[in-house]
């Protein structure tokens, strides 16, 4: 296991009781450096959305909770945040809270003659994802995703 994923693991663990006594799930943890900088970045959410004193609540939990575990070994910085729409789905539980709403999905390679497919999630595993495209029952090959993320239908 690679340290970033260690360390995202270890993270994950260090909040989720928290996040279950009010009300909150994890979407996701992240461990990243970009230009430089090591950042260690949560995801959250509850129904009908995250707010300003949700992140709050839980940044100042962690901050406490990371200072007295001291697990990573480097300077980083500390985000908490919705997921935002438009989040690729990457992970399993991505994938569950998604079944049976619309996901919009780029291919690599078309299929059927075209690489943009909007449908909903019908089901998933390692090697596939299928959605119904408007009647069309689609199964699409997981390699051949460039994207896939829920559908925000911004004319509604």
């Amino acid at each position: 296991m690679a340290k970033h994923e260690e360390i995202e693991k270890k993270a994950e663990a260090l909040v989720s009781g928290f996040l279950a006594e009010h009300g909150l799930a994890l979407v996701d943890v992240e461990y990243v450096k970009e230009a430089g900088t090591w950042y260690l970045r949560y995801y959250i959410d509850k129904e009908g959305g995250v707010n300003i004193t949700d992140c709050e609540t839980v940044s100042r939990y962690l901050s406490d909770e990371l200072d007295r575990d001291d697990f990573i070994p480097e300077a980083y910085t500390l985000e908490v945040s919705s997921p935002g729409l438009g989040r690729p789905l990457k992970k399993e539980k991505d994938f569950v809270r998604n079944l049976n709403k619309p996901v919009e999905i780029r291919l690599y390679q078309p299929a059927e003659g075209e690489k943009d497919w909007i449908g909903n999630l019908e089901s998933f595993d390692k090697t596939s994802v299928t959605i119904d495209a408007e009647g069309n029952r689609m199964v699409l090959d997981r390699k051949n995703i460039a994207l896939i993320r829920e559908y925000v239908d911004w004319d509604a």
